[in-house]
């Protein structure tokens, strides 16, 4: 009988803010596999550390998956990526890919979980807090409230359209089109918070679009009104 792959999200950056199941459920697993070559630099497998310290006693499948928009880099990636997967998955062996914030939100994980499922193998998602529900209780106000819509925005892509739209709008990881997201936002009219690597020791907050800085890290999350 094939293993279960496990997609665990382990919340936004503070290993406090990790649920009792992705804590259990590492602590079940005997393999762990991170979006990475190397766990130390993989920021993932960092904060699973701290709340679960026996996560260093796993096998550790290092997936590399790069940040681009390549698509045959993507697909060759994602292909050995699933394939090193299998190898456990078809031995019996249940597998668990942690990733940051929830697993269902713009992750690594759907790629893995797209390839896997049509192949018939069984998955299990377990929810982590998402960056954008962290960030909003960690500078102390309401995300939305009563009839409020919001949208959540990729922000490495176009935003224009998106800015018209009514609501709250959060725009994920903004780091590295800070600059063209500043543009975008003066011309509309938005005022705006920022976040940068909440919960993190190296945590920064912006009150208001002024003070963001155009050069953001990548885990920078914008929250325009």
């Amino acid at each position: 009988m094939a293993g279960i792959m496990y997609g665990i999200g382990v919340g936004p950056g503070d290993p406090e803010l990790m649920t009792l199941k992705a804590v259990k459920r590492i602590r079940e697993l005997k393999v762990i596999a991170i979006p990475h070559k190397n766990k130390e630099q993989c920021m993932a497998y960092q904060i699973a550390r701290q709340a679960v310290p026996e996560i260093e006693e796993k096998e550790c499948l290092y997936l590399h998956m790069p940040m681009t928009k390549d698509e045959n880099v993507l697909k060759e990636s994602h292909e050995l990526a699933a394939r090193k997967v299998r190898e456990h998955l078809d031995k019996g062996e249940d597998v668990g890919f942690i990733t940051l914030g929830d697993v269902s939100i713009y992750s690594t994980f759907t790629y893995l979980w797209e390839r896997l499922l049509k192949e018939g193998y069984s998955t299990r998602l377990e929810s982590g807090i998402p960056s954008f529900c962290a960030v909003a209780a960690r500078v102390g106000i309401p995300l939305v409230s009563g009839s409020e819509e919001l949208h959540i925005i990729p922000a490495s892509y176009q935003i224009k359209d998106a800015l018209e739209l009514s609501g709250v709008k959060v725009l994920m990881k903004a780091g590295r089109q800070m600059r063209a997201v500043k543009e975008e936002l003066k011309k509309c009219g938005a005022s705006a918070i920022m976040v940068e690597n909440c919960g993190m020791p190296d945590e920064r907050i912006y009150g208001s679009l002024a003070e963001i800085p155009e050069d953001a890290g990548y885990y920078s999350l914008v929250i325009v009104r």
